[in-house]
Formats: C-alpha cells, sequence, structure tokens
C-alpha cells in the first residue's frame, strides 16, 4: 500500500513563507494542502505559485480534517492565539519564532499541546544545519576541551532598509526577533540556562521606511547579556537593529580549555566552521556532510513530521522553544530593572541529527 503523504496548511503568507515552500518542494511525502492569511489576497496568490487552497479563514483551515500539521508564518503578536486554536482543533502545530513574548503563555502552549496530544514545535530550527551540527560535533567529541565561554553576534542591520513591513520588527525588538537563533543553538549545546545579567537601550529612535514614512521607535534595538548555564558555560550575547551585516563581528565563538571553535553563521547552513587549538591559527573543518547552500527554512517542519511520522522525540521541540522565551524574558527584566534575574525551566536537549553522529 502507497504510504498517505504527510499533509501541512499555511497561517500567514508574509515574507518568509515563500522560502517555506520554495524548501519544501524536494519532500514529496510532505504536501502543501493550502493556506490563510489575513489578507486573503495575499494567500490566492501563495497558492497560485505554490500549490494547494485558499481557505477563507483560520476555522476554515482547522475544519479540514485532511490537514495533519498547521505551519504558523503569522506575525509575533498574534503567534499564541493561533497557535492555541491549532492545538485545541487538534493539529500539530510548527511555528515561527518565538514561540511566545511571555514566558507563562509559552508553557501553556507547551503544556496544551501535551494535553491535546499533540507535537509543538517552534523555529528556530538552525541547530539541524551542516555547519551547526559540524560545530556540535566537535564540542561534543572533546576537540574544543571543557568548553566555558561563548560569544553569539546579532548584527541584523537596520530592518526598514529592507522589509515592507518593519512596525512588527521594532516593537518585539532584535532581541525577540532574532536573539532566538543563538540562543537555540547555545542552549541545544548547553542545556538549559540559569542566570542573565544584561543591558539593553534604543540607540537609533527616530527612523524612516522604504517609503520616506518616519517612525519612532521604544523597545529597546540593542541588548548585551552575560548568560549563565546549569552546565557551567557562559555566553555573551549582543543583539541589535543598527549595526549592518558588514561588521566584523558575527557568528559565535566557542571557547574551550584546549582549543576554540567558530561557527561564522548561525543562520545559514553553508556558513564556515573553523578551529584551533590554544594559541593557533584558525583552520577550515569540512562539514560532517554536504551541505544545503543557504538556510533551509523547511527543514524544522521534515524533521518534525518525521518524528511524528516515526513516533520519536522531536528535535525541535516547544519546551526547548518556551525556555529561550523564559531566557528573553529574563533579559529584558535584567536591563529593565538593572539587576541580575534567574531562569528556573527546564526541558530535554535535542539530539544531533543521526548523519552527524
Amino acid at each position: 500500500m502507497e504510504k498517505k503523504p504527510f499533509r501541512i496548511a499555511v497561517v500567514g503568507c508574509g515574507n518568509i513563507a515563500g522560502a517555506y515552500a520554495k524548501t519544501l518542494e524536494p519532500y514529496s511525502h510532505i504536501q502543501l494542502l493550502g493556506a490563510t492569511d489575513v489578507d486573503l489576497t495575499r494567500a490566492e496568490a501563495y497558492v497560485s505559485t505554490y500549490g494547494g487552497q485558499v481557505y477563507a479563514s483560520l476555522d476554515e483551515l482547522l475544519a479540514d480534517e485532511d490537514v495533519d500539521l498547521v505551519v504558523n508564518l503569522t506575525i509575533h503578536h498574534a503567534h499564541v492565539e493561533v497557535i492555541r486554536k491549532c492545538l485545541l482543533a487538534g493539529k500539530h502545530v510548527y511555528s515561527e519564532k518565538p514561540l511566545a513574548l511571555d514566558g507563562q503563555d509559552a508553557w501553556e502552549l507547551v503544556k496544551l499541546a501535551e494535553q491535546q496530544g499533540k507535537r509543538l514545535s517552534c523555529a528556530p530550527m538552525t541547530i539541524l544545519g551542516e555547519a551547526q551540527q559540524t560545530a556540535w560535533k566537535l564540542i561534543r567529541e572533546g576537540a574544543l576541551g571543557t568548553v566555558r565561554l561563548a560569544y553569539a553576534e546579532v548584527n541584523w542591520g537596520r530592518i526598514e532598509s529592507w522589509h515592507p513591513a518593519p512596525g512588527p520588527f521594532y516593537e518585539v525588538g532584535a532581541l525577540f526577533d532574532v536573539g532566538v537563533y543563538p540562543l537555540t543553538i547555545l542552549t541545544s549545546i548547553f542545556g538549559p540556562a540559569r542566570q542573565v545579567t544584561a543591558f539593553g537601550k534604543v540607540l537609533y529612535p527616530d527612523r524612516v521606511t522604504k517609503e520616506n514614512v518616519p517612525f519612532h521607535i521604544s523597545t529597546p534595538d540593542f541588548a548585551v547579556a552575560a548568560i549563565e548555564f546549569a552546565s557551567g558555560a557562559v555566553a555573551r550575547l549582543t543583539t541589535n537593529f543598527y549595526v549592518g551585516h558588514h561588521s566584523p563581528q558575527k557568528g559565535i565563538e566557542f571557547h574551550g580549555d584546549k582549543g576554540s571553535c567558530f561557527l561564522n553563521d548561525w543562520q545559514n547552513f553553508s556558513g564556515k566552521v573553523e578551529f584551533t587549538e590554544f594559541g593557533g591559527s584558525y583552520q577550515l573543518v569540512p562539514y560532517v556532510k554536504e551541505s544545503f547552500q543557504g538556510t533551509e527554512w523547511a527543514r524544522g517542519v521534515v524533521e518534525l513530521a518525521e518524528a511524528i511520522e516515526e513516533d520519536r522525540p522531536a528535535r525541535i521541540t516547544g519546551a526547548q522553544a518556551a525556555h529561550v522565551v523564559d531566557i528573553l524574558c529574563a533579559i529584558q527584566t535584567s536591563f529593565g530593572e538593572g539587576h541580575p534575574v534567574a531562569i528556573a525551566s527546564e526541558f530535554a536537549p535535542p539530539a544531533p541529527m543521526d548523519w552527524a553522529r
């Protein structure tokens, strides 16, 4: 008997939705049934390009019994409501980041998924990339010795210089929008965080969109945090919506007793991985397998679908995403109130990819 495809539908047809659909195309066992959006013209354009049907509303999408999993690509502030509705409708969910803007909301979604017997995963999934898995393998195998320090840099530029709707990004700030990328990698490698000490500031409050419309921001566009992990490692995270990608400070550096590893790109799967023994000079490290060029945005969806079908733990989980939200909120509290903030939540760290063991 021919195996039935795993069937998904998309809610939110904005800027990133096309990248998901394009990178899903090679996976014939996953079928895109359709999409919806608050602006149905966007959903119509989306399905005309990538296939499937237009659902007139989220409710109509959730009423479709053929949909196994909903891919939530809505804006940040809509995530909690959309995910909750999907879980209550009996659908598995893969969501864009962050899972929520508040730790309590995030953990309530995790609990709801468990109660419903459904899977919940959340971007970012870049720890699944070839470059990221290569760096992690070096660390696991002890090439660096005990890793005590990491530097993570997120110089993400000025959103208004390229995005048609920068407002929602500035409302949540660089920390919640892109700080999640290195934090997910760091927590995958080091496990749960236990305390943060942070500083944040609005560097550039008055900005102008591509259409020359002035706008003002009040959420800090710069944050730096020292994060202490239960494993004993410490990381410094820097995030901003001010310094461009031209900055030589980028990626993640891991420093251990015996040596250091530099992952120059925490997003793209084809970033460079370099290693040096202490006091030496960096040399390029070959990938554990041939890398995808760029970011395979659908890899998290594919991994979750396979985890469901194989009845095994997923590598990208709602619990880890909720812990990352706890870290983000702790950083925000720390720079807002001027003191260190403890973190108590736990999650089960992911397993490496089979091809990177």
